[in-house]
């Protein structure tokens, strides 16, 4: 105890605003489930690990002050049963569920009603050792003990254990992003108060429901001091409804209530209500403090020591699993083990979810051996980062997830089916949720922070850029393995170029280009050379004989288009009108184009583009199967760049020189000039619009005039030798302009920049881009900006010598899909099947399990390894 004296002065006691974490290890998934000794929680930083790494090498401190924190879930005896929950569980009949809910009469028991949970803190002492930490004294704190410790000591661990913690903190961040703000109501400046002398305990012990006797969920009435239970929530769990009913006894006159426990020094946190029915919800009350006082609740030095309403909410939905009304799965058969890890949906997380698999769980070694847990969860040099910096390191946090997935140290046992409710996928001693690696990803952008459900193409593509910008910055924590200099990113995998080929249709001159380096090549289908099989035919007869229900009816005949027909109608030679050709005095002149690589990645990603805007400009899904092989050859399409016989484009016109690397500015034609100055625009202005379509169109001219006209840099000058206008629009957006220029006119309501903008994020798949457009209306600008500055960022991490991309034979094996289901990318469902030991396995969030018919016809993304690197992972990895 005289030790733990010495360093009581350096424990802070945690407030709502500050980062606790007390459910999980910073560096693992361990939690306080997991094992015996649980997690530590430091009392100055707040930051929760195992006892192991509690210092790091970086650490100063040599001693500290810790919270042990240790949880058990235990079956409930039947004493401990609630008489209702007995007969449910006794009777055959009552086990299927005829309601949606969980808690109440015919629906799903709860977790509550089946399992309590212990637990049991220490007090803990832990010094550092050369590059690791030891547990110096430990002394058990509760009760009976709390009071032998230092006052603040004890603040700070009561502080950290009632604390709603980090993984609740981010969970509400993305659950408010998605709510309504809460209003301030009405009623609180001129709330009627009685004078009945009704003082409210300083003792949280001392209160109880006045009506049930109850001791938790309580709510103090601000006009006349009732404490009554609250409301019950929709699982069946919550208060006694005492707090309601006294409002609705007392003639609904005093509706303004708080939730006792959830008031602090910082008012802004406490939990209020109004029961009033033009409110009915969650409010602010601005003179809460003044309020409070009157009832002899002085809010200085108080803390919190209950949930709020939004936290128990979070946890709610996180917890329960609407699979099990269709008991989807049961006849697969569950695995686990090693890359067999299962992933917590966080509420709309399963984008991500399916992402992380197809990259960490061991499918991709590359990444395994960079990121997965070669000698145990902790051994990854990626890890050795201070605690406090170590929940926002996304190096950390990717090799945290991939050593979880690897090694499956935190898998549960093998249950008898795959159904989600078997017992264990609710255990929190196997359960892994990613929220650190969620948040550190998602939190800087517009979509990823929220809890929506998201494209999981567009994740895999924003992914990557953040690991490629935290990999170039890893400095010495991230070595190349084979020895040399330069660290090869993980986009490297998936790198390919293309080699474009044009021809001018007017001197049939050639002009060879590359594309930057891209990560996933989108493919649109091609419903023209669709087939449709012969609804005649005997299986078909057959399977529909075989059809049960109540009502005999035909199954729908979906068309089927082949992989090599979207790879022929990706390569194909397609025709652009109105090119400017530099050779030809910036004149326009069509071309014919195709494309082929220029290498053939170690992984090749590609994306069908499965939706398309519909006649209601609202993007639908095209039912169609796509006939994939597990084989294929991509030989026939590699470029071969220029050949002997070509007459090409003159390098010197071309603009590969400094002097003329931007192209001749076309001739301005006076009249049209005068026509646009005449509108009431400015001569700068009228010159970039014409400058910027070719020169003479006023029409054009003014189409550009209006969606430009509020561009900074409108009435500035031009740049000498040059069109700024038309280089920026065009000649660096590394977009089709058909695309952009066809969604710009189809869909009516966005400009050509917006338009072009997410055509350009959305890696040219028209489908995704008009989706993305209308999910963004009302902030589209802001969404926009969010882009540019997050590109620039990208941009600017890049290295300054570029490694040359890495190139074999083209012929590749299916290892991987992710599968959509629902009507747009941004709702629905996402699934993995992932290829392990020949075999393919469903991740579908927490259930893993043998595929019996993987989706291949279906898959929305698919993962090919190239042949040739089968069983030799990259050494620079």
């Amino acid at each position: 105890m005289e030790e733990i004296t010495k360093l009581a002065a350096k424990c802070r006691v945690a407030t709502p605003h500050d980062t606790v974490t007390n459910s999980e290890c910073v560096f693992t998934f361990h939690s306080p489930y997991t094992t015996d000794l649980g997690i530590v929680v430091n009392l100055q930083t707040f930051v929760g690990t195992i006892d192991e790494m509690a210092f790091t090498k970086s650490d100063d401190d040599a001693a500290g002050l810790f919270v042990r924190i240790c949880k058990k879930r235990v079956a409930k005896t039947p004493s401990q049963s609630d008489d209702a929950a007995m007969e449910q569980d006794n009777n055959t009949a009552a086990t299927t569920a005829t309601k949606l809910g969980v808690g109440v009469e015919g629906g799903f028991q709860s977790d509550s009603d089946k399992y309590e949970t212990i637990s049991t803190y220490f007090i803990v002492l832990i010094g550092k050792e050369g590059s690791s930490s030891k547990v110096l004294a430990e002394l058990p704190y509760n009760d009976k003990t709390k009071n032998d410790f230092p006052m603040l000591v004890s603040q700070s661990a009561d502080s950290i254990i009632h604390h709603s913690g980090l993984a609740v903190q981010q969970d509400l961040s993305a659950w408010e992003l998605d709510a309504e703000p809460k209003p301030v109501s009405k009623y609180a400046e001129n709330l009627p108060f009685v004078e009945n002398g009704v003082k409210v305990s300083p003792t949280p012990s001392d209160w109880k429901c006045e009506k049930s006797g109850d001791n938790q969920n309580l709510w103090v009435n601000l006009s006349d001091g009732f404490i009554g239970g609250g409301r019950k929530n929709w699982d069946g769990s919550g208060g006694s409804n005492g707090a309601l009913d006294h409002f609705i006894e007392t003639g609904e006159k005093y509706p303004l209530v708080v939730k006792l426990g959830t008031i602090t020094e910082d008012i802004s946190t406490a939990d209020c209500y109004s029961y009033a029915k033009d409110e009915d919800g969650p409010v602010k009350i601005p003179n809460l403090k003044e309020l409070l006082e009157k009832r002899g609740i002085m809010v200085a030095g108080m803390q919190k020591t209950v949930k709020s309403t939004a936290e128990l909410e979070v946890e709610l939905n996180a917890t329960y699993a609407f699979d099990a009304i269709t008991e989807k799965g049961a006849n697969l058969i569950p695995v686990a083990g090693p890359g067999l890890q299962g992933l917590q949906n966080l509420g709309n997380s399963c984008y991500m979810n399916s992402v992380a698999q197809m990259l960490f769980s061991g499918t991709i070694a590359e990444l395994s051996c960079r990121y997965g847990a070669s000698d145990g969860v902790t051994s990854n040099s990626l890890l050795e980062v201070s605690p406090t910096n170590a929940s926002n390191d996304l190096l950390c946090q990717a090799t945290k997830l991939s050593s979880a997935l690897t090694s499956g140290l935190f898998c549960g046992p093998v249950p008898d089916s795959a159904e989600v409710s078997d017992s264990s996928s609710s255990d929190p001693k196997h359960r892994v949720a990613p929220r650190m690696f969620k948040h550190v990803i998602g939190h800087d952008h517009v979509d990823f922070k929220t809890g929506q459900q998201q494209d999981a193409a567009q994740y895999f593509q924003y992914l990557l850029e953040k690991l490629d910008r935290a990999e170039l910055g890893a400095g010495d924590r991230l070595k190349s393995k084979d020895g040399s200099d330069s660290v090869l990113t993980t986009s490297h995998l998936f790198s390919y170029k293309t080699e474009s080929r044009l021809v001018c249709e007017t001197d049939q001159l050639i002009k060879y280009k590359e594309s930057p380096a891209e990560t996933m090549l989108s493919l649109r289908i091609p419903m023209s050379k669709a087939t449709t099989p012969d609804v005649e035919m005997p299986d078909l007869k057959k399977q529909k004989s075989e059809e049960s229900g109540e009502e005999e009816k035909e199954k729908k005949v979906v068309p089927t288009v082949t992989f090599e027909a979207c790879l022929e109608e990706w390569s194909a030679s397609t025709t652009i009108d109105d090119l400017r050709w530099p050779h030809l005095q910036n004149s326009i002149s069509s071309a014919t184009t195709r494309s082929r690589f220029v290498n053939f990645p170690r992984y090749l990603l590609v994306h069908m583009q499965r939706y398309e805007i519909g006649d209601d400009w609202q993007p639908r899904k095209i039912e169609v199967n796509i006939d994939v092989p597990e084989e294929i050859s991509l030989q026939e399409l590699k470029g071969t760049g220029p050949q002997e016989g070509e007459k090409l484009v003159p390098e010197e016109t071309e603009g590969g020189g400094e002097a003329t690397s931007a192209p001749t500015a076309p001739s301005i034609d006076e009249g049209a000039l005068g026509q646009l100055m005449d509108m009431g625009f400015t001569m700068n202005g009228c010159k970039r619009a014409l400058t910027a379509v070719g020169g003479s169109d006023v029409e054009a001219a003014m189409n550009w005039v209006f969606e430009h006209s509020t561009d900074p840099d409108f009435n500035d000058p031009l740049p000498e030798g040059g069109s700024g206008a038309q280089e920026s629009a065009s000649s660096d957006s590394g977009v089709d302009e058909g695309v952009v220029m066809s969604l710009v006119e189809n869909l009516g309501c966005f400009t050509v920049d917006q338009v072009r903008a997410a055509v350009k994020h959305c890696a040219g798949a028209a489908d995704r881009a008009a989706d993305w457009l209308f999910s963004h209306m009302d902030d589209l600008d802001g969404a926009i900006a969010a882009l540019e500055s997050s590109a620039t960022a990208s941009a600017n991490s890049e290295p300054k010598t570029k490694t040359p991309l890495e190139d074999g034979q083209g012929k590749y094996s299916l290892v991987g899909l992710v599968s959509h289901i629902g009507k747009n990318t941004g709702s629905g469902h996402y699934v993995a099947h992932l290829k392990k030991d020949g075999k393919w396995v469903i991740f579908n969030d927490e259930k893993v399990a043998l595929s019996k018919d993987p989706p291949v016809q279906h898959a929305y993304m698919y993962l090919f390894q190239r042949n040739d690197t089968a069983g030799s992972p990259h050494p620079a990895y």
